[in-house]
């Protein structure tokens, strides 16, 4: 199986599993401070390294990464965590975009339900965020903008720099999910006034149920989970101290000529697909976009129909389609940036990872163009 879904999650590295190995077996204590017994120590230090670890990445403060279970988890402590310290002192009213990940969408949805103010900002037909209904959108009452840095499905990169900017001019906090945009690209809390900025390990090939969220020292926010005192008083739990060591090792092991691979390879794909095949759009926008992403429409087939025939074939790829949604709703995504359920239907995702090479583009492209050429024959939606 060529695995081309790794926006969804990623193979493991052996060299992160190694390093989580002592963790599970030699020093698995829970991490106890100065005072208590030496293994648990020891745990305490390996927690402690992984933290600065994470926290070099992105140039914050060790004491500003909280870990969580995974973006899901930090996601929902940011909003919720926010509104909570917020609602009384300064408004209800949250602003986020209208392609965000589920995480952020459905949390923001259930605020609602609370009597939160929730609006979901416009963009335009690459996923770009119009900034300019932004910054007229923010009132007195508004407590947090969240925009995502890097889209999920389609790949569309958001102008960071500007939406802070924005929020920083406004007096207003910025949440940002990069689970698929950090160590990728270029994201320093020191350069950019980011408040909150959510984090996992599942997406560049460390281990599953670890994330982490950054929280800028003194943004206004209340403990989500309650119970013990672990995290800095903000995340309640015995903390999960092989996976944050994983995470850590994960964010380590990505280089900038990794990247540039994946750039090249989701490159191949779009180029061909844009011309070997005929009427295929590109979702998202060509040139602000993950270096990992490729998500093309190939018109009057439907995406479950290619991503099942792709399987027999041996590639695993994902499709914006509803049937293949336990929502039963086309994707959110594509009718965000102005498609129809034709065009939902008919999206494919490539998503490229560590252990991918460039053969695996190529032949990837080379089965869907026979897969889309046989399902558009019996497609009573083709053209004739």
């Amino acid at each position: 199986m060529t695995y081309l879904d790794n926006a969804a999650c990623t193979r493991l590295d052996e060299r992160v599993l190694e390093a989580m190995k002592p963790y599970f077996f030699d020093t698995y204590a829970v991490a106890t401070s100065e005072f208590g017994y030496s293994m648990g120590i020891d745990a305490k230090e390996g927690l402690e390294k992984a933290r600065e670890g994470i926290a070099a990445k992105l140039g914050a403060e060790s004491g500003e990464i909280v870990f969580t279970s995974g973006a899901t988890e930090s996601s929902n402590t940011a909003l919720k965590g926010v509104a909570s310290a917020l609602k009384e002192k300064k408004g209800k009213h949250i602003i986020v975009s209208k392609i965000e990940d589920f995480p952020v969408l459905n949390t923001a949805k259930a605020l609602t339900k609370q009597g939160f103010e929730v609006t979901f900002l416009e963009v335009d037909a690459e996923g770009l965020a119009d900034l300019g209904k932004l910054e007229k959108t923010i009132t007195e009452e508004t407590i947090l903008v969240s925009i995502q840095h890097g889209n999920q499905e389609i790949g569309t990169v958001q102008d960071l720099k500007a939406i802070s900017e924005i929020c920083e001019e406004k007096d207003v906090l910025l949440h940002t999910d990069a689970t698929h945009s950090f160590t990728r690209l270029p994201l320093d809390v020191k350069k950019l006034p980011v408040d909150l900025v959510t984090l996992s390990a599942h997406t560049i090939h460390g281990p599953r149920g670890i994330g982490a969220l950054y929280i800028r020292k003194d943004t206004p926010i209340n403990k989500f989970m309650d119970g013990g005192f672990q995290e800095f008083n903000r995340r309640a739990g015995v903390e999960n101290i092989p996976g944050a060591v994983g995470f850590a090792k994960a964010a380590e092991l990505v280089t900038p000529e990794e990247t540039r691979h994946l750039e090249a390879m989701r490159d191949r794909v779009i180029d061909r697909a844009l011309s070997d095949i005929p009427k295929v759009t590109l979702n998202g926008s060509l040139e602000k976009r993950l270096p990992q992403n490729a998500n093309l429409t190939f018109h009057y087939v439907e995406g479950e129909s290619i991503t099942l025939h792709m399987d027999m074939r041996g590639f695993a790829v994902s499709t914006g389609s509803a049937c293949f949604s336990r929502s039963l709703e086309a994707s959110h995504v594509i009718m965000g940036i102005g498609g129809d359920h034709e065009r939902a239907h008919g999206s494919v995702r490539f998503s490229f990872g560590r252990y991918n090479r460039m053969e695996d583009a190529d032949a990837a492209i080379d089965a869907i163009s026979e897969v889309v050429a046989r399902l558009r024959e019996i497609s009573p939606l083709m053209e004739k």
